[in-house]
């Protein structure tokens, strides 16, 4: 058994293995929801589902996170009937498309991610840290699919021109205090039966940080080492790009593979995008510059 502060050396999500440092990986998004804040949601739309599964798994991601419910701030909650009428088709449209790509599901809801595996899931993608239902713990050891815990603190959304975010959420030192909780997460999913190695951290850029403080969480991303888990980070399109560059989140290319670069040379093992192929090709190049041959 791994001890904290020890990562894994890799890990097999679906018929994939990752192994930890010889590249940044590339999570595709797929929004299946009508709301996305990022502008590319395609529930209820076959035929943009159709277009949008194409797009990605010709661009090549090492794996495809797919979501039924909108997780930006302000962001009203879906029920499981709901999300699953969202998913389910999504996952079968990836399938059809490409048998052996690994699917992540991207729910807090343990119905929803119990039928997404017996669908095709391979993994899960539980914004809550597993906090939310407390039978999703539960389902994830009895699994044993790889899951992300992502680390989140509740807060007051303001909506801008911009796009949702957070203000006024107090830390005394972001990237401490998020590594510290991350550690507390790790602990309960340990607790819960689920193996270390089968664990993946997300501090959460976003979710309850200020746009200052995603920042710097960025800045001090190695201190997130310290949980002993791999890291993914999710930077595309999100708010704080806005707040720098003034751009609308479909004009935020350029900013998000500046973060996305940005945490490639920082330790992320993996990074959650919208434009894959773009994303793609300037980690190419970062990982030349930042990692050493393993």
């Amino acid at each position: 058994m791994l001890v904290q502060g020890e990562k894994a050396a890799s890990l097999r999500i679906g018929t994939r293995e990752f192994a930890w440092g010889a590249r940044t990986y590339v999570m595709g998004v797929l929004n299946a929801t009508p709301d996305s804040f990022s502008g590319d949601g395609v529930a209820a739309d076959p035929a943009a589902l159709e277009r949008r599964v194409r797009e990605l798994v010709d661009e090549g991601p090492d794996v495809i996170d797919i979501g039924g419910e909108s997780t930006r701030p302000g962001a009203a909650p879906v029920d499981a009937a709901t999300e699953l009428a969202r998913v389910l088709p999504a996952i079968e449209a990836v399938r059809t498309h490409n048998l052996v790509m690994p699917i992540s599901i991207d729910t807090r809801k343990a119905v929803v991610a119990e039928r997404a595996i017996v669908a095709g899931a391979d993994a899960i993608n539980d914004v809550s840290g597993l906090r939310d239902d407390p039978e999703m713990a539960e389902l994830a050891a009895g699994t044993g699919v790889p899951v992300v815990l992502m680390h989140s603190r509740r807060a007051r959304a303001v909506i801008t021109e911009l796009g949702g975010q957070y203000r006024g959420v107090r830390y005394d030192d972001v990237a401490a205090d998020v590594a510290r909780e991350g550690l507390e997460l790790l602990e309960s999913a340990l607790a819960a039966g689920i193996a270390q190695q089968a664990l993946i951290f997300d501090p959460g850029v976003g979710f309850g940080k200020t746009p200052a403080q995603n920042v710097e969480i960025l800045r001090n991303l190695e201190t997130l080492r310290d949980v002993g888990l791999p890291l993914l980070v999710g930077v595309s399109r999100k708010s704080f790009i806005g707040e720098l560059t003034g751009q609308a989140p479909a004009d935020r290319l350029e900013g998000s593979l500046a973060a996305a670069v940005a945490a490639a040379a920082k330790g992320a093992d993996m990074v959650r995008v919208h434009d894959v192929g773009a994303t793609r090709r300037a980690l190419a190049v970062a990982d030349a510059l930042f990692r050493e041959p393993v």
